[in-house]
């Protein structure tokens, strides 16, 4: 039976897959054809722009890649052209071929291919290869370029207000639509603007309950950079200012030009015939509300504390306290013996370990834990089943630990490369929407000289890229910033006593309501969200300790401060700044956000983790609750402006010109505990790290050998490479006799053997090899680890961790955090308790193994039962019940259940692209020569 397609938290703007339906293709021809004439926006052939640059010390040899185009502002001509007939507008699309190819392709890479798969990021644009030159505004102190291959912009200006005045309008044009979008959602807002779809419901929710920021409140986070930072924080005022008053006057033109994004017509605030309406203009807090949204979805580890307290106390429940204490730390996997690090040379930095004997604890009793409503007085559609279920679903992953990651990271030392210069293959994995996320842009004037990634709307520096002499990048730590606090009630349930004091809880609300539009027809509804606020942050839950009421708040030490990083960007982007790899680390110092740093120019390599770590009391164990009492308070707390003492520079995981550097979201460095389940045994991490180690074993390391470890890694299965071969020890530890599963066993050996990687019979089949083992796999997996642990822990136990570790993350995989048709796999499962259990039944020495063994009650023969028993149920399912069919892919269609697909955050479609598990914008750099 078909499903609808499970959505990644940021699809939520629905497609406007009703025009095809109420438009005929005569009266489509018709409005078009109206429409052409103010369809385009007035540009200029460019003659001549510098070539190669001067300040360009990479010698042609940095590339980049950010499918599926720069262009992600259609027209409503545009529009309606790409839904009936498919076209894309210019550059809207051009940049997909190439890395959607890589993963076919990578086999063959040369040095000399790379730019077959990525594109050239030499800063300049040579004269014959021109596009357009603008003079935004009719500005003399900036010009637009824009190349022919890409459309990217390359910002040039002589001043400092003209150069981000073309930041801002070249953003405008690239993406109006979707920063608007974004600051509609950073305020909780989005429904009416956009319509009350459910997904557009629960993504609202999401944000607000975590940042329920007020106006004054964001205009207090510009106040605090701006007076914290001397002469950088003005200049960043400055940046800013000059960044809006260019995406205001794009705004301005493409209104009377006539040329704005058509998705303002189609949810109700433009008219076509008329242009009556408005698109309002941007201002400063507009960018604050949309760096929430950005710094929650990627940089900002940890939360959870309460789903660890209940597996814990069902841990406690099943075993005794001592017992049960025991086997919940080996799932929990807090310094992992056996986990792939970042820093790999043995050191050392201690943060969020787990304390002699805890202090402050404020476990729940159990049973009494109830999540805090944030909806309330739902009309409409708004109380339907599926609004309903949606929010929910919205609240599990605001509350969870579990936060999609951003990865990922390959950089070598040159003293393991062919040419004594340092390699990096990096970049965000941030999903794929259209238009995307990101955007590319090269910005040169006073005091800034960078290329590379900004998110929409954040693009008055580049955030990801390559400055003249160095490169950067970053993947999500998920170091603990998010502690969770038991506010002792008093008085009433909306009373606590902050320091012995019965205080009142702050009350914010806001009422949302929308009607049906073209776009999103979702019928007419409201509700109104509502957030009670305390010193120690937003409750979250509400049960009983120890007979107690108490309410569960959560502190984040970015909570009223995500406006803080913009110094760290600055210096990122400012040549007479960074010029090593210590100025590089001390610019990321300034960035609050929870995120591994990488570097690279021509003679070193970096490392650098960011994070707002806060200094908590002596004893206090921060995978748990514990009491609101200044006792165990943050060291340094001020509640006024959340603000406290946080840990050294020197404290947390550095390192300079290791052999080699790897992230994909695993552990970081010894002792240095993540807030998220998994870091253990078997961690996507070990793809690449496992790669990388064999190049820098054999030496010589190059660009394309680099690309194709990460590519080679990119469709790789995790379960089967790392964890496959043993289950398989196991089922061979006697001959199969049962036919079904002796033909299930030859499929899957065969396809170990051939690498267990997700491919194509050849670029464009559509259809895997190895088709059959990885339907048994995919099947298998769920199956043999409820039959493998449940027994064991009980349903209550075993259930109770699924919440704080989902058990698959599959590429077709809809119940993860990425959801289904996100590339990002493997990041989030049990394949570190499979591999430590299996190898713990086949005697093997396994170092920080799990408590008790668990497969077939801790016996070879009993654990081959149970492989054999679930191998045989998975054999016989069929590819439709392996792969449900949903609104993109028919049932049983394997290769499209994996495949990549852009979520539509506006009106233009892309094409399906088989799966890659690797960065959304990806960079490959190799510096020749320093300033």
């Amino acid at each position: 039976m078909s499903r609808r397609t499970p959505r990644t938290i940021l699809d939520r703007l629905r497609t406007p897959r009703r025009l095809p339906k109420f438009l005929k293709a005569t009266s489509v021809c018709l409005l078009i054809a109206g429409l052409l004439t103010p369809l385009t926006q007035a540009s200029a052939a460019g003659t001549a722009v510098t070539a190669a640059a001067a300040n360009d010390y990479c010698g042609s040899q940095c590339s980049d890649i950010l499918p599926p185009g720069e262009n992600g502002n259609a027209t409503l001509a545009q529009i309606l052209l790409n839904q009936v007939f498919g076209s894309q507008p210019a550059h809207a699309e051009d940049q997909l071929g190439p890395y959607a190819n890589l993963a076919s392709g990578y086999s063959a890479l040369t040095d000399a291919k790379i730019n077959d798969f990525f594109n050239d990021s030499s800063f300049g644009v040579a004269a014959d290869q021109v596009e357009s030159t603008t003079k935004p505004a009719g500005r003399t102190d900036v010009t637009i370029v824009r190349d022919k291959k890409t459309g990217v912009p390359h910002i040039t200006g002589t001043t400092r207000y003209g150069t981000e005045f073309g930041a801002g309008y070249a953003a405008a044009q690239d993406r109006l639509w979707l920063m608007d979008v974004f600051r509609h959602v950073g305020r909780g807002k989005l429904t009416p603007f956009a319509g009350g779809d459910p997904s557009n419901q629960a993504l609202e929710q999401q944000f607000w309950r975590t940042a329920p920021y007020s106006e004054a409140e964001l205009q207090a986070q510009i106040d605090s950079v701006t007076t914290n930072n001397g002469a950088r924080g003005q200049q960043a005022l400055a940046d800013v200012n000059a960044y809006l008053a260019g995406v205001n006057a794009y705004i301005d033109a493409s209104d009377s030009g006539r040329y704005f994004p058509g998705e303002y017509v189609l949810t109700g605030h433009k008219d076509s015939i008329t242009n009556a309406g408005t698109i309002e203009h941007f201002k400063l807090t507009d960018l604050v509300a949309l760096a929430s949204v950005i710094g929650a979805l990627f940089g900002s580890g940890g939360g959870g504390e309460v789903n660890n307290a209940i597996s814990l106390l069902a841990a406690q429940s099943k075993y005794g306290v001592t017992e049960g204490t025991k086997v919940w730390e080996s799932f929990r996997e807090r310094n992992d013996p056996e986990a792939a690090l970042t820093l790999h040379d043995g050191q050392s930095f201690p943060y969020a370990t787990k304390p002699a004997v805890a202090q402050g604890q404020a476990l729940p009793d159990a049973g009494t834990v109830a999540q805090e409503p944030l909806v309330y007085d739902r009309t409409g559609s708004a109380a339907t089943t599926t609004a309903t279920s949606t929010s929910a679903a919205a609240a599990g992953t605001a509350l969870s630990s579990a936060r999609k990651g951003m990865s990922n990271a390959l950089v070598v030392s040159g003293d393991h490369t062919a040419s004594g210069h340092p390699v990096a293959v990096f970049g965000p994995q941030t999903g794929y929407f259209a238009p995307q996320l990101l955007m590319l842009q090269e910005i040169q004037g006073p005091g800034l000289s960078a290329r590379g990634a900004s998110f929409a709307g954040l693009s008055f520096y580049v955030e990801l890229g390559r400055g003249q002499d160095y490169s950067w990048s970053a993947t999500t730590s998920g170091q603990d910033i998010i502690d969770t606090y038991a506010v002792e009630l008093c008085q009433d349930d909306y009373h606590y006593l902050y320091h012995g004091t019965c205080t009142a809880m702050d009350k914010i609300e806001q009422t949302n309501a929308w009607v049906p539009t073209v776009a999103d027809g979702t019928a007419a509804g409201s509700y109104r969200m509502q957030v009670y606020r305390t010193k120690y942050g937003p409750v979250e839950y509400r049960a009983t300790v120890g007979g107690k009421k108490v309410a569960y708040t959560s502190l984040r030490s970015s909570y009223m401060h995500e406006a803080d990083s913009i110094i760290g960007f600055q210096m990122l982007n400012d040549p007479d700044y960074v010029k090593s790899p210590q100025t590089f680390q001390a610019a990321t110092q300034h960035i609050n956000y929870t995120f591994n740093w990488f570097y690279a120019d021509s003679t070193h390599t970096a490392y650098y983790n960011s994070g707002d770590n806060p200094v908590r009391a002596t004893g206090i164990d921060a995978e748990f609750p514990v009491w609101a009492q200044a006792a165990y308070d943050w060291q340094g707390w001020n509640p006024a402006t959340n603000t406290a003492t946080y840990t050294a520079a020197s404290a947390h995981p550095n390192s300079i010109d290791q052999d080699y550097y790897i992230s994909w979201n695993n552990k970081v460095a010894k002792d240095y505990t993540t807030a998220p389940w998994g870091n253990g045994s078997v961690h996507r991490g070990n793809l690449i790290d496992d790669r990388v180690k064999r190049l820098v074993t054999a030496g010589g390391v190059t660009r394309s050998s680099l690309v194709k470890a990460m590519a080679d890694a990119s469709v790789a299965d995790l379960r089967g490479e790392d964890v496959l071969p043993d289950l398989l020890k196991v089922v061979n530890s006697q001959p199969v006799t049962d036919t079904a599963a002796a033909a299930a066993v030859s499929k899957l050996s065969a396809w170990v053997t051939a690498g267990s990687k997700r491919t194509e019979t050849s670029l464009g089949s559509k259809t895997y090899a190895n088709a059959d083992a990885i339907r048994i796999l995919d099947a298998w997996w769920p199956l043999l680890v409820k039959a493998e642990f449940e027994p064991g822990l009980g349903t209550d136990l075993y259930t109770a961790i699924t919440s704080n570790l989902p058990i698959d993350e599959a590429p077709s995989a809809g119940h993860g955090p990425t959801g289904s048709h996100a590339g990002s796999s493997f990041q989030y499962g049990w394949w570190s308790y499979v591999d430590k259990d299996i190898r713990a039944v086949l005697g093997e020495s396994v170092q920080g193994g799990l408590a008790q063994k668990y497969c077939g009650g801790g016996t070879l023969t009993g654990c081959r039962n149970i492989l054999i028993s679930t191998l045989e149920e998975a054999a016989g399912k069929t590819a439709a019940q392996v792969y449900p069919g949903d609104d993109s892919c028919a049932a049983g269609n394997q290769w499209c259940a994996d495949s990549v697909i852009h979520r539509t955050l506006g009106g233009i479609k892309h094409y399906g692209i088989s799966w890659q598990n690797r960065p959304t914008f990806q960079q490959v750099v190799e510096f020749t020569s320093h300033r």
